[in-house]
């Protein structure tokens, strides 16, 4: 039976460390994390496995691991804190604090459109690379020159790789700072969270790097290169392995190069689930906080081609995720299987972190397991 470390302090939850034992045991899991918080206190904080795939490092206490669009949360956190401050206007259009993003047609774009993946600037137009995500001022310019895909506003389509560009460039525009740095300084730093978005090198020598999963066969044959789907998961189309550059893990991709643990992940989150303050810090209102909920998207996703409910970044609970309860509840995942729920009726967080990726794009059956076993824990 694999060993678990770290602390379940209510017995209600016991069950997540015998999971988290099971899927290390069968393989399904490599090395991972878990954690909850009730009531901003935190109630289960476990680890275990291996840091790598040959399995010689164990996963640590601070073992951290590219958490891909799990990221994007704590890029909603940046923007809602601008909310919180009167600086920024989710009903604006993007042109007011981005003048060129006005081109081609853009001009009635609203910050809601890019929030909740309904902007139809899905991703980058060809030609594209992943090295070209790194120039900053290259990319979003690229952004802001192309036309929408569809017309705004009317559905969502899954703003895999740019998303955390779009809202990263309306915050540096109102404050100044990347959005790498931004978050860092307002929100990790004075939390105390290790969860980072652009990584120092003194810090590579903790990561777990992820596993890529295997293959899915594809028929080129029958597939549509001129879809949203498949503009969008080209536009560009960067590979498991790229997590493990250094390019990539020092880059500002606020959308998918984030590094943390299940540890930072939740106590960050926690902000959201416990009426903006957690941590001895506040950030946000209840006010600012309802505003997540404000729908901007329910439908099957152009994307995905799951249905999906958005509201103002995070996904809320709908038919696409059956293993969560009604109510006030956000979450999202990422590619390969990491996922964060935050529960502002139970003010709870649940987080799963990884380094052995599944096939799923946000979370897998892992996750799901996991988050059912919460629920089962909170009386449903």
């Amino acid at each position: 039976m694999a060993n678990i470390k770290g602390t379940i302090s209510d017995a209600r939850f016991e069950k997540l460390g015998l999971l988290l034992s099971d899927t290390l045991d069968s393989g399904e899991d490599v090395g991972a994390s878990v954690c909850v918080t009730v009531d901003g206190e935190t109630v289960v904080d476990i680890w275990g496995g291996h840091a790598d795939e040959a399995q010689t490092t164990e996963w640590q206490e601070d073992t951290i691991t590219n958490v891909w669009s799990t990221t994007k949360t704590m890029t909603f956190l940046s923007a809602l804190l601008l909310v919180e401050r009167g600086q920024l206007d989710f009903y604006a259009p993007v042109a007011q604090y981005w003048p060129e993003f006005a081109q081609n047609g853009k001009e009635n774009i609203e910050v809601r459109h890019l929030m909740g993946h309904t902007s139809g600037v899905s991703a980058w137009a060809q030609p594209v690379t992943t090295e070209d995500i790194y120039d900053w001022d290259k990319s979003t310019s690229m952004l802001a020159a192309q036309a929408p895909w569809w017309e705004p506003g009317t559905a969502s389509g899954y703003h895999a790789l740019n998303q955390g560009h779009l809202i990263g460039e309306v915050i540096r525009r109102i404050d100044g700072r990347m959005l790498g740095d931004f978050f860092a300084q307002e929100i990790a730093g004075p939390m105390g969270a290790d969860f980072h978005i652009g990584l120092a090198e003194s810090e590579f020598g903790r990561i777990a790097n992820v596993i890529p999963p295997e293959d899915v066969p594809i028929d080129l044959a029958t597939i549509d290169m001129e879809s949203i789907a498949m503009k969008t998961f080209t536009g560009p189309a960067p590979s498991a392995t790229t997590a493990w550059e250094t390019s990539w893990r020092q880059a500002c991709v606020p959308a998918a190069n984030g590094h943390g643990n299940a540890r930072s992940v939740a106590q960050i989150q926690a902000i959201v689930a416990n009426g903006g303050t957690a941590g001895g810090v506040t950030l946000l209102s209840d006010e600012t906080i309802d505003k997540i909920f404000d729908e901007q998207a329910h439908g099957t996703d152009m994307v995905l081609g799951l249905p999906v409910r958005f509201g103002m970044g995070y996904a809320m609970p709908s038919e696409g995720a059956p293993y969560l309860p009604e109510g006030k509840i956000a979450y999202w995942g990422g590619w390969g299987g990491s996922s964060i729920v935050v529960d502002t009726e139970r003010n709870m967080t649940f987080a799963y972190m990884m380094n052995r990726m599944d096939a799923g794009l946000t979370g897998d059956f892992r996750s799901i397991n996991l988050t059912t076993a919460t629920y089962d824990a909170l009386g449903g």
